[in-house]
């Protein structure tokens, strides 16, 4: 077996996905994409001016590696105004996107063999990240009937000397679920550092998100713009981080990235600074199609026993359309020309689910279920 960490490193499948699908497109097909979790919706105009505005004044060059003052301290206040918790902008670290926020976490947190607690599933790219730089994913099983929820009696049974951190992702991708208060209160107990990815926050329909902040100082905040703001093209994302850790993260980051894009900067300023009301009309269009689909894949005979509360994505049991779900996808992106993500790509213990995403018009999600009914009748 090869030692080569990137022979070893496994696909992002929907990636995979993705690109067979550009393919039969490129080749005259119609697809329907129902597999990427990317906003369909335009950055918001007055994001993008801010943007215009940074290049028209030359601002256009290398910014402090922690990123420029003005976004860290509309990120420390955007924190303290939404969950009541203080930051200081001297624990802000701007990154190109929440995956090298990521990787600079990892980096800063573990040595060969130490370990982190993930759920399975989870974010495909997570135990990817940690096993690429010699740690260990400890993966906890989380299943529909506990409402794919990481219980702290489960992870505590997992934490051994070399556990590092707990990384949690609420709300969720691919399960679109919400990690209860009590629950994070209940993990923060334990003892290790918690990692929270709350790139979806905003994104949350019926239910209000809790940061990790609100419970503890010993966390890793991981956040951006590309889902709430639709900004995924702009790479722009950032590390709320203990202060002990901030200049080791600084230092990989000079070394790894230097600084993110001075332009994307700016935009984030306008984000978190001033008022888009496209935002409100996006997270309402979001629930729109998220009832919509909830609907209507139940009706086609998908099970689907915890629905989604956040983000843009139903995780569904097909299991009646065959166990090997890698399989599945492929063969009705084929058949019928509809793209959806293999539940494998997230963890053994989502094999036999598709992901399907809602970041699509309403128009084209009914296109695609039509599709999917006359593929089920064939079977």
């Amino acid at each position: 077996m090869s030692t080569n960490r990137s022979e070893r490193i496994p696909p992002f499948i929907v990636m995979e996905v993705l690109e067979r699908a550009k393919k039969l497109e490129r080749a005259g097909k119609k697809i329907v994409h129902m597999e990427i979790g990317e906003p369909d919706f335009d950055t918001p105009a007055g994001i993008k001016q801010a943007a215009i505005r940074a290049i028209e004044q030359n601002e256009t060059h290398y910014t402090h590696s922690l990123g420029i003052l003005p976004l860290r301290e509309a990120i420390a206040q955007h924190y303290r105004d939404k969950y009541g918790v203080t930051v200081q902008p001297e624990q802000v670290i701007v990154t190109q996107g929440t995956s090298p926020a990521l990787l600079l976490i990892l980096c800063a947190l573990l040595e060969r063999d130490d370990e982190i607690i993930l759920t399975d599933p989870c974010y495909a790219c997570y135990p990817n990240f940690v096993n690429y730089i010699d740690g260990v994913a400890v993966e906890i099983p989380i299943s529909a009937k506990d409402g794919f929820i990481l219980h702290a009696e489960v992870a505590k049974q997992k934490i051994t000397s070399r556990t590092r951190a707990i990384l949690i992702n609420s709300p969720s991708n691919p399960t679109g679920t919400l990690l209860p208060a009590e629950n994070m209160r209940q993990l923060v107990e334990l003892g290790p550092y918690i990692i929270s990815d709350e790139i979806y926050h905003g994104l949350v329909y019926g239910e209000k998100e809790h940061s990790i902040l609100e419970y503890t100082d010993r966390a890793f905040v991981l956040n951006g713009f590309s889902k709430y703001y639709a900004m995924t093209g702009w790479r722009l994302g950032y590390i709320i981080a203990p202060q002990e850790f901030v200049r080791p993260i600084q230092k990989s980051q000079q070394n790894l990235f230097i600084c993110a894009g001075s332009v994307s900067q700016w935009a984030g300023v306008s984000a978190l600074t001033e008022h888009h009301p496209e935002l409100a009309r996006m997270v309402r269009t979001y629930d729109e199609r998220r009832r919509y689909l909830l609907n209507a894949l139940r009706e086609l005979g998908f099970g689907i026993a915890v629905e989604p509360r956040g983000a843009f994505y139903v995780l569904a049991d097909a299991r009646f359309l065959g166990a090997n779900s890698y399989d599945l996808a492929f063969d009705i992106l084929e058949t019928c020309g509809v793209a959806v993500d293999p539940g494998i790509d997230f963890g053994v213990n989502a094999e036999g689910f598709l992901r399907f995403s809602y970041a699509n018009s309403l128009q084209n999600l009914k296109t695609g279920i039509d599709r999917l009914k006359e593929y089920i009748s064939k079977r």
